[in-house]
C-alpha cells in the first residue's frame, strides 16, 4: 500500500481488537480448545500470502514418514467441495485444493491427506478411520485455536518479517505481533544464501521481543530442485528458453531464480490459489508459440502444475511441454538441532 498504507490504521485497529478479543476468550478457556491423543503439530504464521508453509510441511513429512504413521491437515483452500474429505485416487486439486493435493502426489502412498474446515472435527474423523495414525501435521493453522498442538511452529518471511508488519488491512498480519508468544519454535524462512551473522542476532532478537522465553529461532532457505517433466506433456528434454507462467503469492523469488538460471522469454503471473481454465491455457500457448526459438519449453511451479491435472486442460497438457519446478526447504545452520526438537516433542506426547 506504500506511503498511504497508514490510512487504514482505523480499520486496523477494529480488526486488532476483533481478533484480540477471540484470543483473549481462549487465553481465558471461555472459548475451549480441544486436545487429542495423538500428536499434534501445528505450521502455521501470523500474515496472509506465502511465508513457506508448503515446504516446511514437506521438510516434517519427510523427516518423519519413515518412523510414524502420519497426516497432514488442511482446510483445502480453493477446492469446489466442503466438509471432511480423507485423500484417495480419485482427488484432484478441485476436491481437496492444490496444495493438499501436491501431498498426495508426492506422499499419497505413505502417509494420510485429509482436508476439513473445522479441524477439532476432522481429527476425529482421521483416527476414526485411521487408528494407526500416530501424528497429524496442522497447514495453516495458527489461529485455529480450537485445536490446542503439542507444538506450534510459527513462519515468518525473511523479507516480510511480523515484526516489522501491522493487522490488516494496513499491513499483512492476521492478528497483533503478540500472537507470536503461542509460538514453540519460530523459522524465519525464504533467507538469502548469503546471511551474516549480524542479521542473524538482529532478526533472532526482534522475533524474541514477541515471543515466550527462550523460544528458538531458526533460518531456512529454498531451493529450487532440477525441472520436471509433467505427466502426460509432449517433449522429453528440458530447454533453457522458457515462457514461465505461476500462480502464486509472492513471484519476485521465482522469478529472479529462473532468469538467473535460464533465458526466461517471458512471465505470465497469475494470482495465488488460481484455478485454470481452458481459456487460460489457450493464452498461455498462444504466447508460447510466439517466441522465435525452436528449443523452448514451458515452466511452473510443482503447486501450479497439480492444477493442470484436470480433463478439461488435458488436451493442451499433452501437446506442450510443460514443466515444473519443485522446491524445497533446508535449513542455513542448526537443521539437526530442529529435527531434534522435533523429534523430541513427538515422543512427549506419544502414548
Amino acid at each position: 500500500m506504500g506511503n498511504f498504507g497508514w490510512l487504514f490504521w482505523p480499520f486496523s485497529l477494529i480488526y486488532q481488537l476483533i481478533t484480540s478479543i477471540r484470543n483473549y476468550l481462549f487465553d481465558t478457556g471461555y472459548s475451549k480448545s480441544f486436545e487429542f491423543e495423538t500428536n499434534v503439530i501445528c505450521v502455521g504464521n501470523l500474515s496472509v500470502g506465502g511465508t513457506g508453509k508448503t515446504p516446511m510441511v514437506e521438510y516434517l513429512v519427510r523427516l518423519l514418514k519413515d518412523q510414524y504413521q502420519l497426516a497432514t491437515l488442511s482446510r483445502g483452500y480453493g477446492r469446489k467441495t466442503k466438509g471432511f474429505r480423507l485423500a484417495t485416487e480419485d482427488e484432484s486439486a478441485m476436491t481437496i485444493g492444490d496444495e493438499p493435493f501436491q501431498y498426495f502426489l508426492k506422499y499419497g502412498h505413505q502417509i494420510n491427506v485429509a482436508v476439513g474446515e473445522e479441524r477439532a472435527i476432522a481429527i476425529p474423523e482421521i483416527l476414526f478411520r485411521k487408528a494407526d495414525n500416530e501424528l497429524i501435521i496442522l497447514d495453516d493453522a495458527f489461529q485455529h485455536r480450537t485445536v490446542k498442538a503439542g507444538l506450534n511452529v510459527l513462519l515468518t518471511d525473511f523479507s516480510r518479517p511480523f515484526f516489522d508488519d501491522h493487522v490488516l488491512p494496513w499491513g499483512r498480519l492476521r492478528e497483533s505481533r503478540k500472537g507470536a508468544r503461542r509460538a514453540d519454535v519460530v523459522v524465519v524462512t525464504k533467507c538469502p544464501q548469503e546471511f551474516s551473522q549480524s542479521e542473524r542476532d538482529y532478526y533472532s532478537q526482534s522475533v524474541k521481543n514477541y515471543t515466550r522465553k527462550n523460544i528458538p529461532v531458526f533460518f531456512t532457505s529454498l531451493r529450487y530442485l532440477k525441472p520436471i517433466l509433467m505427466r502426460d506433456s509432449l517433449g522429453s528434454d528440458f530447454s533453457k528458453n522458457v515462457v514461465l507462467f505461476s500462480g502464486i503469492a509472492n513471484h519476485q523469488p521465482l522469478e529472479e531464480y529462473v532468469r538467473k538460471n535460464f533465458n526466461m522469454k517471458k512471465h505470465i503471473k497469475f494470482r495465488d490459489h488460481y484455478v485454470y481454465s481452458s481459456k487460460d491455457l489457450k493464452r498461455i500457448e498462444a504466447i508460447f508459440q510466439e517466441i522465435q526459438e525452436k528449443d523452448k519449453c514451458l515452466l511452473t511451479t510443482e503447486k501450479d502444475m497439480v492444477k493442470l491435472l484436470t480433463n478439461e486442460l488435458r488436451p493442451y497438457v499433452q501437446r506442450l511441454p510443460i514443466f515444473y519446478l519443485p522446491i524445497e526447504s533446508y535449513f542455513l545452520q542448526n537443521g539437526s538441532v530442529f529435527d531434534q526438537l522435533i523429534l523430541k516433542s513427538i515422543k512427549k506426547y506419544s502414548v
